[in-house]
């Protein structure tokens, strides 16, 4: 399995183990990126398991392998259950994701997810895509884009932004990451500059892709497709996707809503494997800065009906 790796897997261990990979089993890994965590699957499968990769980004199609067991899909993840039905795929052992944005993302300045270039403000995952970060910071009213910073970006600024922002655009079209910058660099601290910079280009990344639609609906579809005993596997990196993957493992349901049976019982589909985060420990931060904001969470399909597995 040749491929250039440009994207150093996070937590590979303990997320594949976390699978509990039956060698004759049918995975999923919805996160494709570099194909380390999927390089990982095939190894512990027979020549009877397989492994559906999905990945909608031409970059990540790029390091696909050759192999008989594997399954690339250039999609969303968004569109899980429909690619499993037209792959006559009813039911899987296991599912991984990893939330994160592959550095190669970051390191690509052309692609605008990064302010450590003057990038065109792109950030589209899928280049056939049509809007970009550009046409959200020049076309959403103010009010859409500053709900848009506190929501996905947790910017306690989020209304001095927009209203700075508009102002700006009204004199000329904000492009660049540069122009961005140089419009919202007086509302932050300087100490904190670089931490709410990240902040505000993950909230447009997250609306650029509709990341949180995405998540919700992948994992609903997960919810259906994950056997009894099989496992939900999920890397996440800030509050908002923990907060829907928790829920889900947790309610059954991504907004947190708790629904009892006659008995008490909550109704969820799902047993925690972990009941405390596993996050990464001082070596992998050491090699991999970008591990220190990664939480995993390991769940187990059950019968809720039953209570048994």
């Amino acid at each position: 399995m040749e491929g250039s790796v440009y994207h150093v897997p996070v937590l590979l261990k303990e997320a594949v183990d976390g699978l509990n990979i039956n060698p004759e089993g049918v995975y999923v890994d919805v996160t494709f990126g570099g194909g380390g965590h999927s390089r990982e699957i095939l190894e512990r499968l027979s020549s009877n398991g397989h492994l559906y990769s999905f990945d909608q980004d031409a970059d990540a199609a790029a390091n696909v392998w050759e192999d008989s067991r594997f399954t690339f899909i250039r999609s969303n993840f968004r569109y899980l259950k429909n690619w499993m039905r037209y792959y006559n795929v009813n039911q899987i052992d296991g599912l991984l994701a990893d939330l994160g944005v592959s550095s190669h993302h970051f390191d690509v300045e052309e692609r605008g997810f990064s302010f450590r270039f003057d990038g065109l403000l792109d950030m589209r995952m899928n280049r056939q895509a049509r809007m970009t970060a550009a046409d959200v910071i020049n076309l959403y009213d103010e009010e859409r884009l500053a709900n848009l910073f506190y929501l996905y970006g947790e910017l306690k600024q989020s209304r001095k932004l927009a209203a700075l922002l508009v102002k700006s655009r009204k004199i000329r079209r904000i492009e660049t990451s540069a122009a961005l910058m140089e419009v919202v660099r007086p509302v932050f601290a300087r100490d904190r500059e670089k931490k709410e910079l990240a902040k505000l280009f993950q909230a447009l990344r997250i609306e650029v892709n509709e990341e949180m639609d995405a998540l919700r609906r992948m994992l609903q579809s997960a919810t259906q497709l994950i056997r009894p005993g099989g496992r939900l596997v999920v890397l996440t990196y800030h509050s908002l996707e923990d907060r829907m993957v928790k829920n889900i493992i947790k309610c059954g349901n991504v907004e947190g809503q708790i629904e009892q049976d006659l008995f008490g019982r909550t109704n969820t589909p799902f047993r925690a494997v972990n009941n405390k985060v596993i996050v990464a420990g001082e070596e992998e931060i050491r090699m991999n800065p970008r591990s220190r904001s990664a939480k995993l969470r390991i769940a187990e399909r059950i019968d809720f009906k039953s209570g048994s597995v």
